[in-house]
């Protein structure tokens, strides 16, 4: 099957002739699709790719400046397509805020605005983790397995230290382009940074004696988090959750989970759970929700970042025996 990201960048290629650029609004696992919070960026907005970069900038602009998200809530953002109207929306906004290699589709579409009026957050998040970093043995894969293996995990904004290093560049950037406000993006970007802060403390403490420290999720998201917090992170799935395991994939999960004594697997809200509830199944062990927080829903337990975060701090708590 081709995936989602690799359409768009095919029917790209095909209208590339034309200038034309024409891409269905589709979500893998959703009904949402694009669009800058449900609809098109208007001009002078600062434009972002999805929820957690949204999020950030709208801390550090306050009211002073619209901010919008290309991906809707609801939507799995790894595999987001970008109609027309999301493109020329991002011609025209004053800034657009994204992290290069998390999103196909908007890496993409960078090429169709100006320079001048981009951010790139990625090297400011240090995405220091590969795929092979996420507890799998993957010696004897071909060269090709392994290169897929090896790209870069995005997910920088579950660990508060990353994300407090984002949030300085976003208002670094915002302080250049407006001066006159400079003195607000800084001040409204510290208070977020001391929020992550003791949000970090929160997590350092509530982790520090668990009973395991083998944390197996529906995909290899939770990378960072589990490298700041001493945990090692198994996938069912890859860095994108499209990426269905094999067999001998998920044999190998079952057998991690009763060597190690694992007691619970963790299932997201946005990726389909069958294959976290076929390991359940087949091991004993129970299900439970950890969120990546990509995007918020009704389904979230919580209205923001910081209340999902901590819902997700009580889930490891519990799942992994913590005291």
């Amino acid at each position: 099957m081709i995936s989602a990201s690799r359409r768009a960048l095919t029917t790209m290629t095909a209208l590339g002739a034309t200038g034309a650029l024409v891409l269905s609004a589709a979500a893998c696992g959703t009904d949402s699709g694009s669009g800058a919070s449900g609809g098109t960026a208007s001009e002078g907005a600062v434009v972002t790719s999805f929820y957690p970069i949204q999020f950030v900038t709208q801390q550090i602009t306050g009211s002073d400046l619209p901010v919008t998200a290309l991906t809707k809530p609801g939507a799995e953002p790894h595999d987001l397509e970008l109609a027309p109207q999301d493109v020329a929306g991002l011609t025209k906004a004053r800034l657009v805020i994204y992290a290069d290699g998390f999103q196909p589709a908007v890496d993409e579409a960078m090429a169709q605005v100006d320079p001048s009026r981009v951010l790139d957050v990625a090297d400011s998040a240090s995405l220091t983790l590969t795929a092979t970093e996420d507890g799998h043995d993957h010696s004897g894969e071909s060269e090709e397995e392994h290169a897929e293996h090896s790209s870069s995990d995005p997910h920088f904004w579950l660990d508060p230290q990353r994300y407090a290093a984002v949030a300085k560049a976003i208002a670094t950037r915002l302080a250049t382009d407006d001066p006159a406000k400079a003195a607000t993006y800084t001040a409204n970007a510290e208070a977020f940074a001391a929020k992550l802060t003791a949000l970090d403390d929160e997590f350092k403490q509530g982790l520090a004696s668990c009973n395991s420290t083998v944390l197996v999720t529906s995909h290899a998201a939770f990378g960072y988090l589990a490298q700041r917090y001493g945990l090692e992170q198994h996938g069912i799935s890859g860095v994108s959750p499209e990426a269905e395991p094999s067999a001998a994939g998920l044999k190998e999960i079952s057998d991690v989970v009763r060597n190690e004594g694992v007691t619970t697997i963790f299932q997201e809200t946005l990726v389909e759970p069958k294959f976290a509830q076929t390991v359940a199944t087949s091991t004993g062990a129970k299900l439970s929700t950890l969120d990546p927080i990509e995007g918020i829903t009704t389904e979230s337990a919580g209205k923001d970042y910081f209340e999902v975060m901590r819902s997700n701090l009580t889930a490891l708590q519990q799942g992994l025996g913590c005291s």
